[in-house]
Protein backbone atom coordinates (compact mmCIF):
# COMPACT_ATOMS: atom_id res chain seq x y z
CA UNK A 1 0.00 0.00 0.00
CA UNK A 2 3.03 2.15 0.82
CA UNK A 3 4.44 1.67 -2.70
CA UNK A 4 0.65 2.96 -4.07
CA UNK A 5 0.53 6.06 -1.79
CA UNK A 6 3.81 7.11 -3.15
CA UNK A 7 2.76 6.75 -6.87
CA UNK A 8 -0.40 8.85 -6.40
CA UNK A 9 1.75 11.59 -4.33
CA UNK A 10 4.05 11.87 -6.93
CA UNK A 11 1.18 11.92 -10.05
CA UNK A 12 -0.79 14.45 -7.84
CA UNK A 13 2.30 16.45 -7.55
CA UNK A 14 3.03 16.76 -11.42
CA UNK A 15 -0.70 17.50 -12.29
CA UNK A 16 -0.65 20.49 -9.27
CA UNK A 17 2.72 21.80 -11.02
CA UNK A 18 1.45 21.44 -14.33
CA UNK A 19 3.72 18.57 -15.20
CA UNK A 20 2.26 16.64 -17.89
CA UNK A 21 2.73 17.27 -21.36
CA UNK A 22 -1.07 18.28 -22.98
CA UNK A 23 0.30 17.91 -26.15
CA UNK A 24 1.49 13.77 -25.16
CA UNK A 25 -1.41 12.49 -23.10
CA UNK A 26 0.43 8.87 -24.26
CA UNK A 27 3.14 10.34 -21.13
CA UNK A 28 1.03 10.16 -18.32
CA UNK A 29 -0.57 6.99 -19.06
CA UNK A 30 2.90 4.96 -19.99
CA UNK A 31 4.40 6.54 -16.48
CA UNK A 32 1.40 5.65 -14.02
CA UNK A 33 0.11 2.55 -15.76
CA UNK A 34 1.97 0.70 -18.85
CA UNK A 35 5.60 1.13 -17.44
CA UNK A 36 5.84 1.59 -13.94
CA UNK A 37 8.99 2.74 -12.76
CA UNK A 38 9.60 1.01 -9.63
CA UNK A 39 9.64 -2.15 -12.42
CA UNK A 40 13.18 -0.51 -13.99
CA UNK A 41 14.45 0.29 -10.44
CA UNK A 42 17.35 -1.93 -9.39
CA UNK A 43 17.29 -3.20 -5.36
CA UNK A 44 19.71 -0.93 -4.23
CA UNK A 45 19.65 2.44 -4.69
CA UNK A 46 22.23 5.20 -3.44
CA UNK A 47 21.45 8.84 -1.69
CA UNK A 48 23.45 11.41 -0.13
CA UNK A 49 24.21 10.74 3.60
CA UNK A 50 24.58 14.71 4.44
CA UNK A 51 28.15 15.03 4.89
CA UNK A 52 30.97 13.39 2.68
CA UNK A 53 29.60 10.29 0.61
CA UNK A 54 26.85 8.38 -1.37
CA UNK A 55 25.42 5.24 0.92
CA UNK A 56 23.10 2.49 -0.39
CA UNK A 57 19.37 2.40 0.27
CA UNK A 58 18.41 -1.86 -0.08
CA UNK A 59 14.82 -2.84 -1.35
CA UNK A 60 15.24 -5.92 1.21
CA UNK A 61 16.40 -3.91 4.13
CA UNK A 62 13.98 -0.98 3.99
CA UNK A 63 11.25 -1.09 1.26
CA UNK A 64 9.95 2.43 2.32
CA UNK A 65 13.12 4.28 2.12
CA UNK A 66 13.94 2.61 -1.12
CA UNK A 67 10.16 3.59 -2.28
CA UNK A 68 10.69 7.14 -1.06
CA UNK A 69 13.81 7.41 -3.36
CA UNK A 70 12.27 5.85 -6.21
CA UNK A 71 8.91 8.20 -6.31
CA UNK A 72 10.49 11.20 -4.73
CA UNK A 73 9.20 14.57 -6.25
CA UNK A 74 8.88 15.25 -9.90
CA UNK A 75 11.97 16.93 -10.05
CA UNK A 76 13.91 14.03 -8.27
CA UNK A 77 16.27 11.37 -9.94
CA UNK A 78 16.90 8.36 -8.29
CA UNK A 79 20.86 6.93 -8.33
CA UNK A 80 21.14 3.40 -9.32
CA UNK A 81 25.10 3.61 -9.53
CA UNK A 82 28.01 5.00 -7.70
CA UNK A 83 31.78 5.09 -9.46
CA UNK A 84 34.60 6.24 -7.94
CA UNK A 85 32.38 7.68 -5.52
CA UNK A 86 30.44 10.23 -7.55
CA UNK A 87 26.90 8.80 -9.10
CA UNK A 88 27.55 7.71 -13.00
CA UNK A 89 23.49 6.25 -13.84
CA UNK A 90 19.85 6.80 -12.21
CA UNK A 91 16.53 7.12 -13.46
CA UNK A 92 15.83 10.31 -14.40
CA UNK A 93 13.61 12.67 -12.67
CA UNK A 94 9.67 12.00 -13.77
CA UNK A 95 8.82 15.72 -15.08
CA UNK A 96 12.01 16.07 -17.50
CA UNK A 97 11.25 12.27 -18.80
CA UNK A 98 7.88 13.49 -19.18
CA UNK A 99 9.14 17.06 -20.90
CA UNK A 100 11.31 14.97 -23.02
CA UNK A 101 9.43 12.53 -24.57
CA UNK A 102 6.97 15.17 -25.14
CA UNK A 103 9.66 17.19 -26.78
CA UNK A 104 10.35 14.11 -29.26
CA UNK A 105 6.84 13.99 -30.70
CA UNK A 106 6.82 10.09 -30.99
CA UNK A 107 4.14 8.69 -32.89
CA UNK A 108 3.52 5.21 -32.83
CA UNK A 109 5.22 3.07 -35.67
CA UNK A 110 8.37 5.29 -35.85
CA UNK A 111 11.55 3.77 -35.32
CA UNK A 112 13.69 5.44 -32.38
CA UNK A 113 17.25 5.79 -31.25
CA UNK A 114 17.74 6.05 -27.63
CA UNK A 115 21.52 6.88 -26.11
CA UNK A 116 21.88 5.76 -22.41
CA UNK A 117 19.88 3.14 -21.80
CA UNK A 118 20.25 3.03 -17.46
CA UNK A 119 18.07 1.38 -15.97
CA UNK A 120 15.84 0.54 -19.18
CA UNK A 121 13.10 2.99 -17.97
CA UNK A 122 13.19 5.60 -20.63
CA UNK A 123 13.40 2.73 -23.28
CA UNK A 124 10.49 0.93 -21.73
CA UNK A 125 8.41 4.07 -21.99
CA UNK A 126 9.56 5.04 -25.80
CA UNK A 127 8.22 0.95 -26.45
CA UNK A 128 5.54 1.47 -25.13
CA UNK A 129 4.54 4.16 -27.25
CA UNK A 130 6.75 3.17 -30.64
CA UNK A 131 5.47 -0.32 -30.66
CA UNK A 132 7.18 -4.02 -30.54
CA UNK A 133 10.90 -4.46 -31.87
CA UNK A 134 10.87 -0.63 -32.96
CA UNK A 135 13.40 0.93 -30.38
CA UNK A 136 17.35 0.54 -30.55
CA UNK A 137 19.09 1.27 -26.95
CA UNK A 138 22.57 1.94 -26.32
CA UNK A 139 24.19 1.80 -22.68
CA UNK A 140 28.11 1.91 -22.16
CA UNK A 141 28.18 0.14 -19.12
CA UNK A 142 27.50 -3.51 -20.56
CA UNK A 143 26.20 -5.01 -16.70
CA UNK A 144 23.59 -1.89 -17.02
CA UNK A 145 22.67 -2.85 -20.81
CA UNK A 146 22.50 -6.52 -19.76
CA UNK A 147 20.39 -5.49 -16.54
CA UNK A 148 17.91 -3.34 -18.70
CA UNK A 149 17.62 -5.93 -21.07
CA UNK A 150 16.44 -8.42 -18.18
CA UNK A 151 14.07 -5.91 -16.92
CA UNK A 152 12.42 -4.94 -20.80
CA UNK A 153 12.01 -8.38 -21.63
CA UNK A 154 10.58 -8.90 -17.51
CA UNK A 155 8.11 -6.47 -18.75
CA UNK A 156 6.97 -7.49 -22.17
CA UNK A 157 8.84 -4.86 -24.04
CA UNK A 158 10.20 -5.35 -27.06
CA UNK A 159 13.74 -3.38 -27.26
CA UNK A 160 17.16 -3.80 -28.56
CA UNK A 161 19.40 -3.42 -26.14
CA UNK A 162 23.38 -2.81 -27.15
CA UNK A 163 26.26 -2.35 -25.14
CA UNK A 164 28.42 0.34 -26.82
CA UNK A 165 29.24 4.08 -26.98
CA UNK A 166 26.08 6.23 -27.45
CA UNK A 167 27.87 8.92 -29.01
CA UNK A 168 27.91 6.54 -32.14
CA UNK A 169 24.71 5.66 -31.97
CA UNK A 170 24.01 2.60 -33.20
CA UNK A 171 24.29 2.59 -37.55
CA UNK A 172 23.00 -0.68 -38.19
CA UNK A 173 19.63 -0.12 -37.31
CA UNK A 174 19.74 3.30 -38.94
CA UNK A 175 18.16 5.48 -40.20
CA UNK A 176 15.88 6.60 -37.37
CA UNK A 177 12.77 8.42 -37.22
CA UNK A 178 13.60 10.03 -33.97
CA UNK A 179 16.39 9.67 -31.64
CA UNK A 180 16.59 10.73 -27.52
CA UNK A 181 19.48 10.83 -25.68
CA UNK A 182 19.80 10.55 -21.28
CA UNK A 183 22.86 12.30 -20.54
CA UNK A 184 24.15 15.40 -21.21
CA UNK A 185 26.47 16.23 -24.38
CA UNK A 186 28.56 20.06 -24.83
CA UNK A 187 29.18 18.90 -28.30
CA UNK A 188 26.24 17.30 -30.12
CA UNK A 189 27.83 14.19 -31.95
CA UNK A 190 27.17 14.38 -35.85
CA UNK A 191 26.43 10.40 -35.60
CA UNK A 192 22.67 11.32 -34.26
CA UNK A 193 22.23 13.28 -37.02
CA UNK A 194 23.37 11.12 -39.47
CA UNK A 195 21.47 8.02 -38.12
CA UNK A 196 18.53 10.00 -38.37
CA UNK A 197 15.68 10.97 -41.18
CA UNK A 198 15.13 14.04 -42.35
CA UNK A 199 12.60 15.93 -40.66
CA UNK A 200 13.32 13.33 -37.71
CA UNK A 201 13.66 15.16 -34.11
CA UNK A 202 16.88 15.19 -31.43
CA UNK A 203 15.92 15.22 -28.18
CA UNK A 204 19.20 15.72 -25.88
CA UNK A 205 20.62 17.35 -22.45
CA UNK A 206 22.80 20.27 -23.05
CA UNK A 207 25.31 20.93 -20.97
CA UNK A 208 24.45 21.20 -17.27
CA UNK A 209 21.01 22.81 -17.55
CA UNK A 210 18.41 22.61 -20.10
CA UNK A 211 17.54 20.23 -23.33
CA UNK A 212 17.07 21.16 -26.90
CA UNK A 213 15.22 19.28 -29.64
CA UNK A 214 16.82 19.66 -33.03
CA UNK A 215 14.90 18.51 -36.30
CA UNK A 216 17.14 17.34 -39.53
CA UNK A 217 17.16 19.59 -42.75
CA UNK A 218 15.70 18.20 -45.75
CA UNK A 219 19.20 17.29 -46.96
CA UNK A 220 20.22 15.75 -43.98
CA UNK A 221 23.13 17.84 -43.60
CA UNK A 222 22.27 20.20 -40.37
CA UNK A 223 19.66 20.10 -37.35
CA UNK A 224 18.00 22.81 -35.65
CA UNK A 225 16.13 23.57 -32.99
CA UNK A 226 15.08 24.98 -29.86
CA UNK A 227 15.88 24.66 -26.33
CA UNK A 228 12.53 23.29 -24.76
CA UNK A 229 13.18 22.94 -21.21
CA UNK A 230 15.50 23.41 -18.17
CA UNK A 231 16.85 19.71 -16.31
CA UNK A 232 20.50 18.94 -15.20
CA UNK A 233 21.87 14.93 -16.39
CA UNK A 234 24.84 13.40 -16.06
CA UNK A 235 27.69 14.37 -18.68
CA UNK A 236 28.76 11.07 -20.52
CA UNK A 237 30.63 8.24 -19.12
CA UNK A 238 34.70 9.42 -19.38
CA UNK A 239 33.80 13.13 -19.18
CA UNK A 240 35.90 14.95 -16.63
CA UNK A 241 33.12 16.82 -14.08
CA UNK A 242 36.25 18.58 -13.13
CA UNK A 243 36.89 19.50 -9.17
CA UNK A 244 34.09 20.27 -6.65
CA UNK A 245 33.41 23.87 -5.50
CA UNK A 246 34.67 23.09 -1.85
CA UNK A 247 37.87 21.21 -3.12
CA UNK A 248 38.63 24.54 -5.26
CA UNK A 249 37.47 26.86 -2.22
CA UNK A 250 39.54 24.80 0.44
CA UNK A 251 39.94 25.74 4.10
CA UNK A 252 42.16 28.87 3.31
CA UNK A 253 42.02 32.68 3.62
CA UNK A 254 40.60 33.66 0.10
CA UNK A 255 43.37 35.42 -1.91
CA UNK A 256 41.15 38.70 -2.57
CA UNK A 257 38.34 40.94 -1.48
CA UNK A 258 35.70 41.51 -4.34
CA UNK A 259 33.28 44.88 -4.55
CA UNK A 260 30.00 44.14 -5.94
CA UNK A 261 29.03 47.16 -8.05
CA UNK A 262 25.63 45.44 -8.87
CA UNK A 263 22.95 42.83 -7.02
CA UNK A 264 23.49 39.72 -7.04
CA UNK A 265 20.64 37.94 -6.43
CA UNK A 266 19.83 38.14 -10.24
CA UNK A 267 21.74 34.69 -10.37
CA UNK A 268 18.95 33.68 -8.60
CA UNK A 269 16.52 34.29 -12.43
CA UNK A 270 16.93 31.13 -14.49
CA UNK A 271 17.06 32.80 -17.76
CA UNK A 272 19.73 35.01 -16.95
CA UNK A 273 21.14 31.58 -15.63
CA UNK A 274 20.95 30.00 -18.92
CA UNK A 275 22.18 32.91 -21.26
CA UNK A 276 25.80 32.82 -18.80
CA UNK A 277 25.64 29.04 -19.38
CA UNK A 278 25.84 29.69 -23.05
CA UNK A 279 28.03 32.25 -22.58
CA UNK A 280 30.19 31.35 -20.25
CA UNK A 281 30.29 27.36 -20.33
CA UNK A 282 32.91 26.34 -17.95
CA UNK A 283 31.61 28.53 -15.07
CA UNK A 284 29.26 26.98 -12.29
CA UNK A 285 26.73 28.80 -10.29
CA UNK A 286 24.69 27.46 -7.57
CA UNK A 287 22.80 29.34 -5.51
CA UNK A 288 21.29 29.18 -1.68
CA UNK A 289 18.32 31.48 -0.53
CA UNK A 290 17.82 31.37 3.02
CA UNK A 291 15.15 33.87 5.06
CA UNK A 292 18.40 35.37 6.93
CA UNK A 293 20.73 35.70 3.33
CA UNK A 294 21.49 34.61 -0.26
CA UNK A 295 24.95 32.63 -1.00
CA UNK A 296 26.17 32.91 -4.14
CA UNK A 297 28.87 30.13 -5.35
CA UNK A 298 31.42 30.01 -8.34
CA UNK A 299 33.88 28.14 -9.99
CA UNK A 300 35.80 26.84 -13.25
CA UNK A 301 36.20 23.55 -11.96
CA UNK A 302 39.54 23.85 -12.12
CA UNK A 303 41.40 26.33 -9.77
CA UNK A 304 39.20 29.66 -9.84
CA UNK A 305 35.97 30.39 -7.27
CA UNK A 306 34.13 32.98 -6.03
CA UNK A 307 31.68 33.62 -3.20
CA UNK A 308 29.09 36.06 -1.60
CA UNK A 309 26.75 36.20 0.88
CA UNK A 310 23.94 39.12 0.28
CA UNK A 311 22.12 39.74 3.99
CA UNK A 312 18.54 41.09 4.59
CA UNK A 313 19.93 44.32 3.91
CA UNK A 314 21.42 44.04 0.64
CA UNK A 315 24.89 44.08 1.74
CA UNK A 316 27.11 42.28 -0.26
CA UNK A 317 30.42 40.79 1.08
CA UNK A 318 32.38 38.87 -1.84
CA UNK A 319 35.71 36.97 -2.08
CA UNK A 320 37.89 35.01 -4.64
CA UNK A 321 40.35 32.66 -5.30
CA UNK A 322 42.54 31.26 -8.12
CA UNK A 323 43.50 32.82 -10.83
CA UNK A 324 40.56 33.94 -12.95
CA UNK A 325 38.03 37.14 -11.89
CA UNK A 326 35.10 34.88 -12.24
CA UNK A 327 32.40 37.54 -10.36
CA UNK A 328 33.61 40.34 -13.28
CA UNK A 329 33.82 37.43 -15.92
CA UNK A 330 29.86 36.51 -15.09
CA UNK A 331 29.08 40.13 -15.33
CA UNK A 332 30.34 40.65 -18.47
CA UNK A 333 27.74 38.41 -19.28
CA UNK A 334 25.08 39.81 -17.45
CA UNK A 335 25.58 42.99 -19.47
CA UNK A 336 25.92 41.06 -22.70
CA UNK A 337 22.85 39.57 -21.99
CA UNK A 338 20.88 42.91 -21.49
CA UNK A 339 22.56 44.12 -24.30
CA UNK A 340 20.99 41.66 -26.38
CA UNK A 341 17.37 42.24 -24.79
CA UNK A 342 17.99 39.48 -21.90
CA UNK A 343 16.46 36.37 -24.08
CA UNK A 344 14.48 33.93 -22.07
CA UNK A 345 15.28 30.13 -22.04
CA UNK A 346 12.78 29.25 -24.75
CA UNK A 347 14.49 32.44 -27.21
CA UNK A 348 17.98 30.25 -27.34
CA UNK A 349 18.36 27.59 -30.07
CA UNK A 350 20.95 25.11 -31.85
CA UNK A 351 22.07 24.45 -35.40
CA UNK A 352 24.25 21.53 -35.64
CA UNK A 353 26.61 20.90 -38.98
CA UNK A 354 29.15 18.09 -39.00
CA UNK A 355 31.54 21.28 -38.68
CA UNK A 356 30.74 22.47 -35.63
CA UNK A 357 27.53 23.86 -33.86
CA UNK A 358 25.85 27.42 -33.19
CA UNK A 359 24.05 28.54 -29.94
CA UNK A 360 21.59 31.64 -30.86
CA UNK A 361 19.44 33.60 -29.58
CA UNK A 362 15.60 35.30 -31.58
CA UNK A 363 16.47 33.36 -34.47
CA UNK A 364 18.48 30.70 -36.19
CA UNK A 365 20.03 33.81 -39.01
CA UNK A 366 20.90 35.93 -35.82
CA UNK A 367 24.21 34.63 -35.80
CA UNK A 368 26.01 33.13 -32.08
CA UNK A 369 25.30 34.08 -29.04
CA UNK A 370 28.47 35.23 -28.09
CA UNK A 371 30.31 38.19 -25.95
Amino acid sequence: MYLDDRQRELAEAMETQGRWPADSPWVRRAILDTVPRHQFAPDRLWTWDGHDQYVPVDRDRDQDAWTDLVYAGPEDSAIIQILDGLPSSSLSCVAVVADMLDSLILEPGQRILEVGTGAGWNAGLLASRAGTGLVTSVEVDADLAAAAGRRLAAAGLDVAVHAGDGNAGWPTGAPYDGAIATYAVDQVPWAWIEQTRPGGRIVFPWGRLGHVALTVAGDGKSATGWVQGLGMFMPSRGVDQGREYHAIRGDGPPDRTVRVERGLRALTDVNLLFALRVSHPDIRIATEDTKESLAVRLHDGVSSWAGAVIDQAGTTAAYEGGPRRLLAEVEAGRRHWEERGSPGVWDFGMTVTNDGQSVWSGAAGAGPYTP
